[in-house]
């Protein structure tokens, strides 16, 4: 790693680098996913700058002891009477600060409240196009407005406006040794090579239904000898959603759903091929160049899926018509139904000849 440049010319930055950067993006998962090759181009030209993040504590779990972030500051969403106990947690750890840098990636209100509370000289946001809430008021730079593009090129704005190369794309997430040593041991009890399955996301309408899971789980066990291991979260929709598959496959399926974000990480980053809805594991598995077949109907996977990686093995439930031409748009669709199983098993088999290794 070079030094720290003395001085820096960009239409967003000029000067010496900053001292002290603050990102502020608070969630969801999938969002920390894409937050981490931007941090790692800051680090990688500004090898001296500290850069502190202020996130939500679960996908702080996925992120915590990343080699790029040198502070994580972590707000606690409250409700009720201390509804904003967290805001004022977060400006007391604050107040002695003063950022050089803050980087709104996150438009919403608490992101944009966090944001007007969090010392710093210069606050770069999004346009007033797509500062929704209102979160460009609280900002004094803004990247110029941009058509839209995908999520990650869309954060990777920000570095072009410092004057930063986002090239090489990193993200970086790395197992310890302790994680090695479980991953290992799990992974020697299946009989065969594990496909993380991803059943259930926060959003109702970006679910696909048991019936097509249970039957998927059983070709991929019979045709291509993978065993199926469910990964997720502790919620109520996703252990509602995976009690009804396993009672209607007759799958062999490994149940790892739980309070774990570090497991799912090294259970994916373990497995042969991962088969998700638009979700956070799902960018999880891309960032670990673990195959993906991302179901996609509700979101659109031009704007939301695996970034510059298994396009090809998106089943596009978002097109209405088979290779229908639609454009890069932030807008929903109602297209999980036209996600069949025919059309998730030739994704399958495609992955596997042309990703799974031996």
């Amino acid at each position: 790693m070079t030094g720290q440049p003395t001085t820096w010319s960009a239409p967003g930055w000029s000067g010496p680098p900053p001292r002290e950067v603050c990102i502020v993006m608070l969630s969801a998962i999938g969002d920390a996913v894409h937050v981490l090759p931007v941090a790692n181009a800051m680090k990688r030209v500004w090898p001296e700058t500290r850069i502190t993040w202020v996130i939500q504590p679960v996908p702080h779990l996925l992120v915590d002891g990343h080699p790029a972030i040198d502070e994580f500051v972590l707000f606690r969403r409250r409700k009720g009477l201390d509804a904003w106990q967290g805001f004022a947690d977060v400006a007391a750890r604050m107040k002695e600060r003063r950022f050089d840098l803050v980087v709104g990636l996150q438009v919403y209100a608490k992101a944009g409240m966090l944001t007007a509370l969090i010392p710093g000289r210069v606050k770069l946001g999004f346009d007033r196009e797509r500062a929704r809430d209102a979160q460009w008021l609280v900002t004094n730079r803004r990247i110029p407005p941009h058509e839209p593009q995908h999520v990650q090129d869309q954060y990777f704005e920000f570095l072009i406006h410092l004057g930063i190369d986002p090239e090489p794309v990193q993200w970086r997430i790395e197992l310890d040794d302790a994680e090695r040593e479980a991953q290992a041991a799990f992974m020697e009890r299946l009989d065969g090579p594990a496909c993380a399955v991803v059943v259930g996301t926060s959003k109702p309408e970006k679910n696909w239904h048991p019936d097509g899971y249970a039957r998927v789980l059983e070709e991929v066990e019979r045709i291509h000898g993978l065993r199926p291991v469910l990964v997720g979260g502790p919620s109520a929709v996703e252990r509602a959603l995976a009690d009804e598959i396993l009672a209607r496959t007759s799958a062999n399926v490994v149940d790892t759903l739980g309070n774990d974000l570090r497991k799912l990480v090294w259970i994916v980053e373990g497995s042969a091929l991962t088969i998700s809805p638009d979700t956070g594991p799902l960018h999880i598995s891309r960032a670990l160049e673990t195959p993906v077949v991302g179901l996609f109907g509700y979101t659109n996977p031009k704007r939301s899926g695996p970034y510059r990686a298994y396009q090809d093995l998106v089943v596009d439930g978002y097109a209405t018509h088979p290779g229908e031409d639609y454009p890069i748009e932030h807008a929903y669709r109602d297209g999980m139904k036209r996600i069949t199983v025919d059309g998730v098993l030739e994704k399958v088999a495609l992955a596997v000849t042309r990703y799974v290794r031996p």
